[in-house]
């Protein structure tokens, strides 16, 4: 099932629930605004070359729509409308004033020099100029994209509407951005993690994880948790997969991959076949990377106790179904990686008032959000007695729908 359908069934699920109004489901539901533009942009050697850009804006009910630019060679409009409405609910779960908002380019940017994915920036951010803003629908980093990326919009943007910091953030520091935002997500990730374990009487000190990922999120949750005291037992990605019963040394691998190495070649671990990973014996599985991953063909040999979905959309329905029945508690990827949007959030906010905090503040007030949002999320569960994706689910789009109807909606 792909990510639309997949996203479109859990709301489903949650209106039903909710008992919301057929009408209000299927306006819910439908985008305010899909936009297709063609990028041409000449390259180094001269040629031309066209990529396809979008950008779906889901719902402004309660604020600015938000949400990524990816760049990435599957870049396609069911993909980007599902993570579209996942942002609706996300920032409604997580209680940022923003609705949801998504986009991407169909490029695969590591075949691309940095002065071309400038000009690509630049002329995606020309079709788009007139339709995002700071008040009306904000960007950021997503797959592919990142500081650098966003301040190229902030600039071409600015050219068009004045200096305008707050239309973009996951920023460099030096344009506006915020302390802390980098490590967000992965910070969100580790807090989400120690709220859900002491629910069930455990700590992150003592247990074992499993990380699929080592991006950004990845290895910032690594990190995190590391410091925690938590045991990282196995780890992949793209580069490969290693493991160590014992717990691998974070610090000494972030050192590794910083100075090129590849994950396999680390000395100190076991080199593991990837397709192992996702089932490997450990008390939490945090998977990092693309979406998709958990599925009905390996949900049946999950080991993990608990599953912290990092990763946009990593569980497929059917693999949610199996790992209901094992007893395996999934922690849904709509609260779980809503550390990145709170800390943008947070951004937003700097910008509009001029006024900057320092990163004890910024990793204070996220450890605040995420904590509410987890009990708001267990309040859901425990009144529609559903399990916790459901919980985050209806109170997303609960909160939704509450600011819809309050706004006047008439079928």
């Amino acid at each position: 099932m792909n990510a639309l359908a997949a996203t479109s069934r859990n709301f489903r699920q949650a209106a039903r629930l909710l008992g919301l109004d057929s009408k209000l489901e299927k306006s819910l539901l439908i985008p305010f605004r899909e936009i297709k533009v063609e990028c041409t942009i000449p390259k180094d050697d001269g040629t031309l070359a066209s990529f396809i850009g979008f950008r779906v804006q889901h719902d402004n009910a309660r604020g600015p729509m938000k949400g990524g630019i990816r760049y990435h060679p599957e870049v396609d409009p069911d993909e980007v409308n599902a993570l579209a409405q996942l942002m609706t609910w996300k920032t409604a779960v997580a209680a940022v004033p923003y609705g949801g908002a998504k986009g991407g380019i169909g490029c695969s940017p590591g075949e691309l020099s940095s002065s071309e994915l400038e000009r690509l920036t630049r002329v995606f951010t020309q079709k788009i100029h007139d339709l995002i803003g700071t008040h009306t629908d904000v960007p950021a980093p997503d797959m592919g994209t990142n500081s650098q990326t966003m301040a190229w919009i902030l600039d071409e943007y600015s050219k068009f509407h004045g200096h305008s910091p707050a239309v973009v953030t996951g920023k460099p520091i030096d344009l506006g951005g915020s302390l802390g935002r980098d490590a967000a997500t992965g910070r969100g990730v580790m807090y989400a993690t120690e709220a859900l374990l002491a629910e069930h009487g455990k700590s992150i000190s003592g247990s074992t994880f499993v990380i699929q990922g080592f991006g950004n999120v990845g290895s910032w949750a690594a990190q995190l948790i590391h410091e925690k005291g938590g045991k990282v037992i196995a780890l992949g990605d793209v580069t490969g997969s290693i493991r160590n019963k014992n717990g691998l040394d974070i610090p000494a691998l972030m050192k590794h991959r910083n100075e090129g190495g590849a994950l396999k070649d680390f000395h100190d671990a076991e080199v593991m076949d990837s397709s192992e990973l996702l089932v490997h014996e450990c008390d939490v599985l945090i998977p990092c990377a693309l979406g998709g991953v958990l599925n009905r063909e390996n949900a049946p040999d999950v080991k993990a106790k608990f599953i912290i979905e990092a990763a946009n959309h990593p569980t497929d329905p059917e693999a949610d179904e199996i790992l209901a029945k094992k007893g395996v508690t999934v922690l849904p990827d709509i609260y779980a990686n809503s550390g990145g949007v709170i800390v943008s959030y947070f951004e937003w906010v700097q910008n509009i008032q001029g006024f900057m905090w320092d990163e004890e503040k910024v990793n204070m007030e996220l450890h605040k959000y995420m904590n509410s949002a987890f009990h708001h999320i267990k309040a859901m569960c425990k009144s529609q007695d559903c399990n916790l994706r459901m919980g985050a689910f209806t109170l997303g789009v609960n909160r939704v729908a509450r600011a819809t109807l309050l706004r006047g909606w008439e079928a």
